[in-house]
């Protein structure tokens, strides 16, 4: 048991619940000087296309794994999110065939909203980051007696994203050329992904962490020792900056994530450009930061070193993949 939170026996009873309701996205090989011909010389990597993941992000296995392993009460679910989790809750609970409202702050990307009330949740814009939201949620929550799905602090989303790593795992045995996965780099947000994916690997695969520096929540913890609040600014707002990291998530991320690195806006915007312009690979700006960090030198992988990298949803306007909108 990792931290008293979760372990890798409880992380493959989940992938047996929720496997029916998601995807198994696939993984491809890419050249990374593909994606900047003018640049140095660059490895091949291992990418995780979990933007094409049911309701278009890794957040569908956290949800499920809500809405699967907890008893709903007949007032449905709650849940606040900057957009991706929004979406994957109102998924699950339509796939299920349960009430939900979503609160969403107005930083959200329009997608991701008109999703949400696509799939027959009630929408409620409150606010201008996730705290706002998360606040009013919680409000809901008291008053509706809804069960709230938290998109990062909550042991069963934890379970689910865990789920991304026990699958990466299993499709990478014996297909790598030159050895073993050595090393993931994972998005951060409020660190449910990072968490669950550190737990399953359990320091037999490197886990780095990566940041948008406009919204450094991981970084800011390891460096105050806890969960303090951050800065949450920058072009993947609504999707990696929450203010805090997650205080289920904290003691894992501490045990087994081996580093976080940070990006700017600037090279999260151009590395989603080159994966769409070389790879046709739709990402959204957070979906894009693992790449960005290859890009830059962020993180140097070293010789011979096998990377995967999580690109993790894809919840946009198709204009964004040309920089023409958010």
């Amino acid at each position: 048991m990792l931290a008293g939170v979760i372990s890798r026996d409880d992380i493959r009873t989940t992938y047996d619940a929720i496997r029916p309701y998601i995807r198994r996205t696939p993984v491809i090989q890419l050249d990374l000087s593909d994606l900047d011909p003018a640049g140095p010389a660059l490895p091949a990597v291992t990418l995780k296309l979990e933007q094409m993941q049911c309701a278009g992000s890794f957040k569908a296995r956290g949800a499920f794994a809500n809405l699967l392993l907890r008893d709903v009460p007949p007032a449905g679910v709650v849940a606040a999110s900057g957009g991706n989790h929004g979406v994957a809750v109102a998924y699950a609970a339509h796939r299920r065939g349960v009430p939900a409202r979503i609160f969403v702050p107005t930083v959200s990307a329009p997608a991701k909203m008109e999703r949400i009330r696509q799939l027959g949740a009630e929408l409620v814009v409150t606010g201008e980051r996730y705290a706002d939201a998360l606040a009013a949620a919680q409000a809901w929550e008291e008053s509706s007696g809804a069960m709230s799905v938290h998109a990062f602090d909550q042991r069963e989303t934890l379970l689910g994203q865990g789920t991304l790593a026990l699958e990466l795992a299993g499709q990478l045995q014996g297909q790598l050329d030159g050895g073993d996965l050595d090393t993931v780099l994972v998005p951060v947000g409020g660190g449910g992904l990072i968490g669950g994916i550190a737990a399953w690997f359990v320091g037999s695969v490197r886990v780095i962490g990566v940041e948008p520096d406009g919204a450094p929540t991981l970084t800011r913890a390891r460096a105050e020792g806890g969960p303090a609040d951050a800065p949450a600014e920058g072009v993947a707002a609504d999707a990696l900056a929450p203010r805090r990291v997650g205080e289920l998530v904290f003691p894992i991320t501490q045990a087994y994530v081996e580093d976080v690195v940070l990006v700017d806006d600037a090279s999260i915007l151009a590395a989603q450009r080159a994966l769409w312009q070389a790879a046709r690979i739709a990402a959204e700006p957070a979906a894009s930061v693992g790449i960005a960090a290859l890009l830059t030198g962020a993180y140097k992988p070293a010789p011979g070193e096998q990377v995967a990298v999580v690109i993790s949803g894809a919840n946009m306007a198709p204009a964004q993949l040309d920089g023409q909108g958010r």
